[in-house]
């Protein structure tokens, strides 16, 4: 599960924040890195195709590995080929075919995101299981954050863009070493039962396109909604403040190597730390107590940046910001994934689950492709760094929502 969440987390900055990273250097404005972290939606949108990676096998991949194994070697084939063709193109070769490759990138890593999810949530073999391998695949996902919104600075300060995309490309044989070492689960041969009519049949294609989401207003019933509104606006300030945090770096005047060394020491540990603290808690606590920390402390850590913002590029307050950032984000990523896994059914894993993750993913990558526009429109009324602090400061706001419709949701379910 290490390895699955490390292979999972591997694309997600590439497409994104790191890549800003890259543009901002190279002299691209606030507005066009903003607008070009729309390529994330892919991974808004996966539960469009969701569906079929639950009720049919991979192309030629499915044959000989099964349906969750064939889907992951293929999809993370794909990710390498368009983390290497990122490398060879780089922007000079113009934004519209870098932005082609990331978007391979990140659709095939959407796609694997699925399958990992239903593997995790299948392998499980009960509730506590499923806090604890929760944990470990965000543990792996926030170790390959730190790979490649840390290391890779310091790799590309050394050896430049392409070169260390190209690693990243490489470095995606971990999680196809990790898919053929696994075990196909057995529970998903049942869901395959499940949905037993043949896809293409009209019994067979309603069943996976609505049978999910009829299966999912049975279950929880009137508290459906209200779950999907929480998850939905849950890492709404995450996401809103993410293109903006790399270009900060650069206009405040931290390098590359410093941001990276940071991040890979003392923003390492404190990874580790909010992920086991966030496992500890959905055990002990149980998913829906975890969660309203999880929207306390999450939006909380926006403020640190805001701070940033203000000090300049001062190390001992930078190493704080990175502490506190990562402390956060990781206890929250592990309570939502440990209560989104808790509500899917057997026989649409993949897709229920692929439903919830867009849900919690879509708004906030929408919005967030108007991030620069809006830290540009702050600059015209206050210095450069005033429009980031309060840009940032905005963002912690938008997590109130979130928080009181967690609080609502534990005190109408309080037994997990």
């Amino acid at each position: 599960m290490l390895l699955l969440g490390f292979s999972s987390g591997l694309p997600f900055m590439l497409t994104g924040n790191t890549l800003g990273f890259w543009l901002r250097e190279g002299g691209t404005d606030l507005a066009t890195i903003g607008f070009l972290s729309w390529v994330g939606l892919a991974y808004s949108l996966k539960f469009l195709w969701a569906p079929f990676v639950d009720k049919v096998d991979a192309p030629i991949f499915g044959r000989f590995l099964g349906r969750r194994r064939g889907w992951m070697a293929l999809s993370q084939v794909l990710v390498a080929a368009g983390l290497f063709g990122m490398a060879a193109t780089g922007p000079g070769a113009g934004l519209g075919l870098l932005a082609t490759f990331a978007l391979v990138a990140a659709f095939a890593s959407s796609t694997q995101d699925v399958v990992v999810d239903a593997w995790r949530i299948e392998a499980a073999a009960s509730p506590d299981e499923t806090g604890l391998l929760s944990a470990a695949y965000q543990l792996g996902y926030r170790a390959a954050l730190i790979a490649t919104d840390a290391l890779i600075l310091i790799l590309a300060a050394q050896v430049g863009w392409a070169t260390s995309y190209a690693a990243a490309g490489a470095a995606m044989a971990i999680g196809l070493g990790a898919t053929l070492l696994a075990h196909e689960p057995t529970r998903v041969v049942l869901a395959a039962k499940l949905g037993a009519a043949p896809l293409w049949s009209g019994r067979g294609l309603l069943d996976a396109v609505w049978g999910p989401f009829e299966a999912f207003f049975r279950t929880h019933g009137a508290m459906a909604l209200l779950m999907l509104a929480a998850i939905s606006l849950y890492r709404l300030p995450d996401f809103l403040m993410g293109p903006m945090a790399n270009p900060l770096y650069v206009d405040v005047g931290l390098t590359k190597e410093v941001v990276g060394s940071v991040r890979a020491t003392a923003g390492l540990w404190a990874s580790v730390a909010g992920v086991a603290l966030g496992g500890i808690c959905a055990v002990r606590l149980g998913f829906r107590k975890t969660l309203v920390l999880g929207a306390i402390l999450g939006p909380g850590s926006n403020l640190a940046f805001s701070v940033l913002a203000l000090s300049g590029p001062d190390l001992p307050i930078f190493t704080a910001v990175m502490v506190v950032d990562n402390v956060a984000t990781g206890f929250a990523g592990t309570a939502l994934i440990a209560y989104m896994s808790s509500l899917t059914s057997l026989g649409y894993t993949a897709t229920q689950y692929a439903l919830l993750s867009s849900f919690y993913t879509l708004l906030g990558k929408f919005l967030k492709g108007f991030s620069g526009g809006i830290v540009e429109g702050l600059g015209a009324a206050y210095p450069t760094m005033t429009a980031y602090a309060l840009f940032f400061a905005g963002t912690a706001l938008m997590g109130l929502p979130a928080l009181l419709l967690c609080i609502l949701l534990a005190r109408r379910q309080p037994k997990d």
